[in-house]
């Protein structure tokens, strides 16, 4: 459901095309502070509801990051796991074309689930306007600008520097740390492996088809080339396997749902014994869920604060910087923000996303009064 107020959103756009037949949306929620930029999602079960609250998501994740956007997201009810290239290429430009009277003054794309950087450069060719999308290949290149594909793991960095500031808050020693990653994909795997590299122990990873768990610790690189041959992680010997939703039940220091949205839920929440969680993925938890699990004394990163680092890649892309400055700029925003939010959070005994939500709406509320 979509529920309008001061803050957006500001335009609905319903987008119905024959040929090749499919249906699309845009959500342009707040524009306040600049262009509307979020990622185009492609699912075949996408619902205008849950685009919104992506949108909405976004609003907040570019106020807090103090970037020159709004917010916004689009999306394609399409499976793309049942597409040919040429079908899906077809449909991504055929979609760039219905949304050209917004990009890019109101609209820029950028890469979400079901979508990457070869989609991302379709887009971009579509329009014949190179920075209509950020998340770009590397190779694709104009002038002194080249892409900079979210595939570098931005997200998954900054979620690991959000976990890595939290520890610090609670006085959580992040070496030997135990940490559990739902969701072994472009934002769970860096997040895994990056933390991995800072000395935490990786005991638990899950994928659609399972959990595994080791409580001394998993070899993460051996995990990252079984994704690369498209093996299961049941493939991997020296570790117990237990349902999926068996990963939001183990008592670790560090829980990241890195997966799907409404992973911790009514059903469950009473059965998470983590001590800290950061949100890889986009509402992972429904808002009153995060609130009760807050009460139960654990303590929430929330998406729109652990997973930035997307954005800010987008925003290092279409302001023409290298990836190098790119990670030197996620790390800086996402430990800033995280501090900021849990220290003040901590402070006033308050719930981090009521925190979060308040500096977001500041500075929005801020940009109207000027506009």
């Amino acid at each position: 459901m979509i529920i309008s107020d001061k803050f957006g959103p500001q335009y609905v756009v319903e987008v119905n095309s024959l040929k090749p037949k499919f249906k699309g949306f845009l959500i342009i929620d707040n524009l306040a502070l600049g262009v509307g930029k979020g990622g185009i999602r492609m699912a075949a079960n996408l619902t205008l509801g849950e685009l919104f609250r992506l949108a909405r998501t976004m609003t907040w994740k570019n106020s807090l990051f103090e970037l020159p956007f709004g917010g916004a997201k689009a999306g394609i009810v399409a499976d793309p796991n049942k597409l040919s290239l040429k079908e899906k290429k077809e449909i991504i430009q055929a979609f760039a074309k219905l949304l050209s009277p917004f990009i890019p003054k109101y609209y820029i794309a950028g890469p979400d689930i079901g979508t990457g950087e070869q989609e991302m450069k379709w887009f971009s060719q579509a329009l014949g306007i190179w920075n209509s999308a950020t998340g770009k290949p590397a190779d694709f290149c104009q002038e002194k600008a080249c892409g900079l594909p979210h595939e570098l793991g931005s997200t998954g960095f900054g979620v690991a520097k959000a976990a890595q500031t939290a520890a610090s808050i609670l006085n959580i020693n992040l070496k030997g740390a135990s940490v559990a990653v739902a969701g072994f994909g472009n934002v769970g795997g860096f997040a895994a492996k990056h933390l991995a590299e800072m000395g935490a122990k990786i005991i638990a990873v899950s994928e659609p088809d399972g959990t595994i768990f080791n409580k001394d610790g998993l070899d993460v690189d051996k995990l990252i080339k079984l994704k690369k041959q498209k093996k299961s992680f049941k493939n991997y010997l020296k570790a117990k396997k237990l349902s999926v939703d068996k990963i939001y039940e183990l008592a670790v220091d560090i829980l990241i749902p890195a997966a799907v949205s409404d992973v911790i839920n009514q059903g469950n929440y009473n059965k998470v014994k983590a001590k800290i969680i950061v949100e890889g993925a986009n509402i992972p938890i429904p808002e009153e869920i995060e609130n009760r699990l807050w009460k139960k004394g654990i303590i929430i990163v929330p998406d729109f604060v652990a997973n930035g680092g997307g954005v800010i890649s987008s925003f290092t892309e279409w302001s023409g910087q290298s990836s190098e400055i790119m990670f030197k700029i996620v790390e800086q925003k996402i430990k800033k923000a995280t501090s900021e939010v849990l220290r003040e959070s901590l402070k006033k005994k308050c719930n981090p996303r009521q925190v979060a939500l308040v500096l977001a709406k500041e500075r929005i509320i801020k940009a109207q009064t000027k506009n």
